[in-house]
This record gives C-alpha cells, structure tokens and sequence, in this order.
C-alpha cells in the first residue's frame, strides 16, 4: 500500500500534485493508495488563538474529492493532544505502517508530521529507516508563480478575492447549505427574492462580505445568480451576517432543500443604502453586470 498523510485543507493544486504522485505511484506499484487525514483541524486542537480557524473544505467535500482524483481509500484519525506528541518515528510505525500496513509513502516538499519534524527530509530519513520506499514531490506553484498554501488561500478569501483563490485551489470556491427562511424583503420589497443558506459545516470559511457572481446547484440543477454575504446594513443596524443569494430566471420554492452556492468573481463591497428604491437600482445594475459576465465566458 502506497500512503500520503496530512490535512489537506481545500485539497488544492499543491495537494493535488502529491495526490497525483500517490495516484501514480500506486499503480506502477499495483498497491492501492491511501490518504491517511485528521480530524480536527491540528490547530484547533493546540491553539488556543485558533478558535476563530475556518476552512476550506469539510470533510465530507475533502473525501469527495479526494475519491474523484483516483485515491481508493480514505482514513481519518481523530486529532488529540496525546496524538499530536506522537514523534516521527512512532507515527509512522505504529500508524502508517501498524495500522494501515504500508511500504511506500508519497512526501510533499514541505511535508512534516510527528512532533520533532524539522522538516520533509527529517521524515525521509526516519520513513527510510523503518524500511518504507519514500518518494518526493516538487513545490507546486499557480499559473502565475505563487506559492500555494491553505493558509494562502484562507486570507485571499478572508479579503473577498475569491478569483485568486479558485486559482491557488483549481476549482471554484463553494458554500454548502440548507435553504433557510428569511424576512423576504428581497422579495416582497425589491422584485429580488433571495434564498438564505444556513451552512452544514459551521466551521466552513466565509468569505469577506460583499456581493459576488456565482454559479448554484439546488433542485438538481445548475443555476447562476448573485450573493450578497453581509449584514444588510440598508435594512437596519446590527443585523446578523447573511448568505443570500438571488437565482436568475428562478422561483421555485426551495426552503429545507439543499444549496450549493459556487464563487466566481467579487462585484462589490456591501453597501448602505438611503432608500430601498436606491438598493433596488444597485441590485438591477448588479445582475446586469452579471449576465455581462456569463455573456462575455466569465462562466
């Protein structure tokens, strides 16, 4: 059996890289291969200043994909305190090897575990001397030369720039939710109505408030529209932060269903209006630009 272990938040071109190589690996081997992940995130486990961590993807959505990129098995350890003291040497012994029976492991260039890796080469040397057949990968940059990390990908969405992020990721960046009700003022008082998604994952990372040009899924189809992730300052002083989103061409009554809400670029920061009649007019200039977007290939 042929092994890659770590996070991978996201699963993202630098993850994928290495899963490619597991991939690859597996099969000149004729092993199958295996990513070995945790549960929670590490830092939420060990840091106290990390309780405000987002992420990438769930786990749910990690699997998937994970699955979708040819990997045959996926297992998940809880992440403790008592785990995380675990060294190099015990890891891979009594996990990578013990447990799941492994003879060979895939490395990404800065790939460390245990709690005295300095670094991938320390873990070379150690998974060597237990007798694994170690084989590293090569840091993998965007099209345009950046260095890809989650945490990189974390803060570009955290700014809103959700174009730059599906670059650093390979895909578009999504939010999973249910259809939840809502004052239907976007409705009623607009002509805008909006579907609220309440997410599945509470720990899924937002992005940065602001209204954006998306693509959706729901009732089995795939839809475009526009979401304003805020807290609706036209509408009145400290309201909760929403994820609405308005579906062209759609009126369907959708509550308790399913919503997948796809980001493909930033239109505008949130804004306060003096009147809903000056909001309405912002949101009829929104989804123009949006359908200008879809009609220019912009998805």
């Amino acid at each position: 059996m042929v092994v890659a272990t770590g996070f991978f938040d996201g699963v993202h071109i630098g993850h994928r890289y290495v899963i490619g190589r597991l991939v690859e690996v597996a099969r000149e081997r004729g092993e199958e291969s295996r990513i070995i992940t945790f549960w929670p995130h590490p830092r939420n486990v060990l840091q106290q200043e990390a309780m405000n961590l987002r992420l990438l993807s769930s786990m749910e959505e990690k699997k998937e994909m994970l699955f979708s990129l040819g990997v045959d098995k996926v297992e998940v350890l809880p992440f403790t305190r008592s785990f995380s003291s675990l060294s190099t040497e015990d890891y891979l012994r009594e996990y990578v090897i013990g447990r799941f029976g492994a003879d060979a492991i895939v490395l990404g260039y800065d790939n460390r575990m245990g709690s005295d890796a300095k670094d991938a080469a320390s873990v070379k040397t150690v998974a060597e001397k237990l007798g694994l057949d170690v084989y590293m990968t090569d840091k993998k940059t965007s099209l345009s030369g950046i260095d890809v990390s989650s945490t990189k990908i974390r803060k570009l969405l955290e700014t809103g720039d959700v174009t730059k992020a599906n670059e650093l990721l390979g895909y578009e960046y999504s939010l999973f939710g249910v259809v939840v009700s809502g004052d239907r003022i976007g409705k009623r008082v607009l002509g805008f109505p909006t579907a609220n998604m309440q997410l599945y994952e509470p720990l899924k990372l937002v992005p940065a408030g602001g209204v954006y040009y998306v693509k959706v899924r729901t009732l089995g189809g795939d839809f475009y529209g526009m979401c304003n992730i805020g807290t609706r300052p036209t509408v009145g002083a400290c309201n909760a932060m929403t994820i609405e989103t308005n579906i062209f061409g759609f009126d369907e009554d959708i509550y308790g269903l399913d919503i997948r809400v796809t980001f493909l670029k930033r239109i505008r920061e949130e804004m306060r209006f003096r009147s809903f009649t000056q909001l309405k007019a912002q949101l009829e200039r929104d989804k123009l630009y949006c359908e200008s977007l879809r009609a220019g290939g912009g998805n």
